[in-house]
């Protein structure tokens, strides 16, 4: 007896709930927002503009610049390799654009070892951007040897801050 009545009671409440017409529930508040004024600005402060540059967005690969080597050595590392290669696929995507890699030295070594070094450093990540696509005739290897330092201190903090090969674009 107590299954019949339980049964009857479920099956009562199943369809109670399934008589409920759609219909009949209320419809959920529409703002309407394609109204706006002429010339107001519809950016919220803080909001990012979508035309942001990705060369000088601190967030993007492209802003950072600079291949670090060891003492002596003109390899690209491992650690560069991504950034390099965002670097040639952004030349690749934009034919117009054009960058020169300077290629810089510690203060360790003649002038003349110094340049030369500089401008190993510099075509070692122009040949990796044309590896990735990047048209010779987009890049320009120059090498300042020890001329540029980035640091002026006399220790290996210093030294291996001026070991470098910067990515510099055209019209910066």
């Amino acid at each position: 007896m107590k299954k019949i009545l339980f049964s009857t009671l479920l099956v009562s409440l199943l369809v109670g709930c399934a008589s409920q017409d759609v219909k009949d529930q209320p419809k959920a508040a529409v703002e309407d927002r394609t109204t706006t004024q002429a010339g107001a600005d519809t950016k919220s402060a803080g909001q990012q503009s979508v035309t942001a540059n990705p060369l000088t967005d601190p967030s993007n690969i492209l802003s950072k610049r600079s291949v670090y080597y060891d003492f002596d050595k003109s390899d690209v590392k491992a650690e560069y390799k991504p950034m390099v290669e965002a670097h040639a696929k952004y030349l690749t995507s934009n034919k117009s654009a054009k960058v020169a890699v300077q290629g810089n030295c510690d203060e360790r070594g003649s002038r003349e070892y110094n340049i030369a070094l500089g401008n190993q450093r510099a075509d070692s990540v122009r040949k990796m951007m044309n590896v990735f696509g990047a048209s010779d005739s987009q890049i320009e290897v120059v090498s300042f040897g020890e001329e540029k330092p980035r640091a002026a201190c006399h220790d290996e903090s210093c030294w291996k801050e001026n070991r470098r090969s910067d990515i510099v674009y055209q019209g910066e």
